[in-house]
């Protein structure tokens, strides 16, 4: 029954979501969903008008060397070897223009891969607005999210095998004590018995509708606008949990345990994939993360932890608007 009204629910009021894939023929990064991401593009853009900047420098130089200095124009070549003002420049001007990007590398690289401290970022915010710092604290919150620092991490284990990804949710624990923990498989191996093969385990109808190589059987869900923090090993091999619309990319190695963290405000359905080389099935093992509000993670969270793994998944077949739990939108 709660499948087949999930079902109904998605017919009924289903509408385009926001979900990160890649395009055919598109050309820079899939959309920015966590500041993270957001940091890295804005870092991108900078480096390209760098490089671009000095392309068209040296192309210049070039240019005007070969005219300049061609047969035709010196028939009596100049002897010499060296210039010091130019050989001055030349080393002077790329280390100051390295430095100039590693002050706005390394900030990024510390925002990124240090797990932030929601204490600190909730105490911070209060006393920028108890002491009046308006317009410091609108610059702080860009960065930092006092709201969802306050309730805290939603801690996730992720561990790669080969060839699919397990996760375990530490804080999710039912009646024996026992962590939600649950595999997700691709739900395309390249193979030609890969719909029935789908349709059999799972019961569902939606293989064709479904991203290739993308999509899953049962996705990693967490809940919109707050801290996530991720844990990552792997059980035999070498993998990588990526997805490039978080700009996340954290490997998972034997014997290891790595950290991460992200925040997305925006419900939806994001993707990624293993994304170091781990064996024959590395092209089929992908990442699907269905952000959700609340109330749906915690109606999720109920499911899984019963053992109703399917009618958890139906739960977030359709993934609810921030603004009213009533409206949805499908991810087909």
């Amino acid at each position: 029954m709660r499948h087949l009204l999930a079902a109904l629910s998605a017919m009924l009021i289903a509408a385009p979501v926001f979900a990160a894939t890649p395009q055919d023929g598109a050309l820079n990064f899939q959309p920015a969903a966590t500041r993270i991401a957001e940091r890295v593009h804005e870092f991108h853009t900078v480096l390209l008008w760098i490089i671009t900047l000095i392309t068209a420098l040296v192309t210049v130089l070039l240019v005007w060397v070969m005219i300049r200095y061609s047969r035709a124009a010196n028939k009596t070549p100049r002897k010499f070897s060296h210039n010091t003002t130019v050989e001055v420049i030349w080393t002077v001007v790329p280390a100051l223009i390295l430095v100039g990007i590693a002050s706005l590398s390394f900030p990024n690289l510390f925002y990124q891969n240090v797990t932030p401290n929601l204490g600190e970022i909730a105490a911070t915010s209060k006393s920028l607005l108890a002491n009046g710092k308006t317009a410091q604290h609108l610059a702080y919150t860009k960065n930092y999210f006092p709201d969802a620092a306050e309730k805290g991490f939603i801690n996730v284990k992720v561990q790669g095998n080969q060839w699919n990804w397990t996760y375990t949710y530490p804080d999710i624990v039912d009646e024996s004590g026992a962590a939600v923990e649950f595999v997700s498989n691709g739900i395309h191996k390249g193979r030609p018995g890969d719909k029935a093969s789908y349709e059999a385990n799972t019961g569902r109808t939606d293989f064709d509708t479904q991203p290739v190589n993308l999509a899953v059987d049962y996705p990693m869900v967490v809940p919109a606008g707050r801290y996530v923090r991720y844990y990552t090993a792997a059980a035999d091999v070498i993998h990588s949990f990526t997805i490039p619309s978080f700009s996340i990319k954290t490997d998972a190695i034997p014997g290891r345990l790595n950290e991460g963290w992200f925040l997305v405000e925006e419900p939806g359905v994001y993707y990624g994939q293993c994304s170091e080389l781990c064996g024959i099935d590395h092209a089929y093992m992908p990442i699907e993360v269905r952000v959700v509000p609340q109330a749906q993670y915690d109606r999720w969270a109920e499911l899984m932890k019963a053992g109703d793994f399917d009618a958890a998944v139906a739960a977030v077949t359709t993934v609810a608007a921030l603004e009213a739990d009533t409206k949805f939108a499908s991810n087909n």
